[in-house]
């Protein structure tokens, strides 16, 4: 399979910028009229899909919301992994799996082994076992040509006791871990397949060398505050890089596929015009 950096570009040069999260969560099916159930789950999913599958160029399915709901949960995960992977969209795996050994590889086998049921493009990892702990995940993405992406420099507010945290080299965690991404990708063209987490609320970065030649999965965009027109601050000469993710603020439309396809339109567009893309 073509490497998932080189994928990713494509599709977002064909379909825009956008990465739209699936985010089940029970006040959003509450706001769209749906129980908290199965059904609820099912037909808020499908909708989206259905929707959107066809336009937008990555989802991100976050697999807690379906696999609180057990076993059927996860088989409405499944279906809808494939179905937006057969409609053209790339698949981020949301679940930040990280472990060591055995276990670790596990996690990958789940989502980046090629015929396994939830096999998607890239898969968001942590690495605060250390980063050598992610050595079967990232094995294993080279093998199939998926992706990683790794928490680095996290939006929420208690990432920074850790990620800011000076290490003995005198580097920051989080430069630690944008570092190792960069090694990963060197050489690879239009752009690796080894990606970090950044949130796009976090302000001025230009202390950290986000030029990891690889994508930056950039939660932040709507409902979080952060604007298409704040990314090239943020992101810098790496702006042309960024996967900005933007979920309640295309989910809220919902029920109506029209209403979710125009909001998803109109956030890729601000974002084309924003990064220059």
């Amino acid at each position: 399979m073509t490497p998932f950096g080189a994928r990713l570009r494509s599709a977002m040069d064909e379909r825009g910028p956008l990465c739209v999260g699936v985010d089940p969560h029970a006040s959003l099916l509450e706001s769209w009229g749906l129980a908290d159930d199965i059904a609820g789950l099912e037909r808020f999913t499908y909708t989206v899909v259905e929707a959107l599958a066809d336009t937008v160029a990555v989802f991100k399915p976050q697999a807690a919301f379906f696999e609180r709901f057990g076993s059927r949960g996860v088989a409405v995960l499944e279906r809808a992994v494939a179905d937006l992977r057969a409609a053209g969209g790339l698949v981020v795996m949301d679940a930040k799996r990280g472990d060591i050994g055995s276990t670790m590889a596990a996690y990958a086998e789940a989502f980046l082994r090629e015929d396994s049921p939830l096999f998607s493009d890239a898969l968001t990892v942590s690495p605060y076992l250390g980063y050598g702990s992610l050595k079967p995940a990232v094995d294993l993405a080279r093998a199939s040509g998926a992706g990683l992406f790794v928490l680095a420099l996290t939006s929420n507010p208690e990432g920074s006791e850790v990620q800011r945290a000076v290490r003995e080299d005198g580097r920051t965690v989080g430069a630690t871990m944008l570092a190792h991404l960069a090694e990963e990708n060197a050489g690879e063209s239009p752009m690796g397949s080894f990606g970090a987490v950044v949130g796009a609320t976090l302000g001025d970065l230009s202390a950290f060398d986000l030029d990891i030649n690889g994508p930056l999965l950039a939660p932040g965009i709507g409902a979080q505050g952060a604007t298409a027109a704040d990314l090239p601050a943020v992101f810098g000469p790496a702006v042309r890089n960024v996967v900005p993710n933007v979920s309640r603020g295309v989910l809220k439309e919902g029920p109506d596929a029209v209403a979710l396809r125009a909001a998803a339109e109109r956030y890729a567009n601000e974002i084309r015009e924003a990064v220059g893309a």
